[in-house]
């Protein structure tokens, strides 16, 4: 198979990270569902940053605006700024541990919403809940899981 054709995969896995977005939960398990797309494009910038990048992150991010019916350009300007973090040091975060990589995600995934917030509040006058910052807790600890399962993918199918 034609390197062109391998990348699909990981664009594939981007837009089964969107339709997770959009799925349906209980409201208890709503607040706390992860924010998946984030981690797909988390990882793809880490492994493939020549590839996806703050380009593809921002397109992401538009389509979750569009998918979610927030403001747009709100998540995907916080998609762009923690692809930008991850692909200016991506050499250094590829020699983390799992947990340590978690830990780093962590601060980023909270980095995301506390910006999200900010222009939300600035757009549309939102007020801060401590709920907001669930999907922190929730996207580190699926972190492991979702970078283990892409460098599955990854390595199997021979994506570069």
């Amino acid at each position: 198979m034609q390197t062109r054709w391998r990348i699909l995969w990981a664009h594939f896995t981007l837009v089964f990270a969107l339709l997770l977005v959009v799925m349906p939960l209980p409201t208890w398990a709503n607040m706390l569902r992860p924010d998946w797309p984030l981690l797909v494009v988390g990882y793809w910038v880490l492994a493939l940053p020549h590839r996806i990048s703050i380009g593809t992150a921002f397109a992401v991010g538009f389509f979750v605006d569009v998918m979610v019916g927030t403001v747009l350009g709100v998540n995907a300007a916080g998609y762009a700024v923690v692809a930008f973090v991850l692909a200016a040091n991506h050499l250094k975060i590829r020699n983390f541990s799992i947990l340590q990589q978690a830990f780093l995600i962590g601060l980023l995934l909270a980095m995301y919403h506390l910006l999200i917030f900010w222009i939300s509040h600035f757009l549309t006058g939102v007020y801060f809940r401590a709920a907001y910052l669930w999907p922190v807790v929730t996207g580190m600890l699926v972190w492991p899981y979702v970078f283990l399962l892409l460098r599955r993918l990854r390595r199997q199918l021979k994506i570069q």
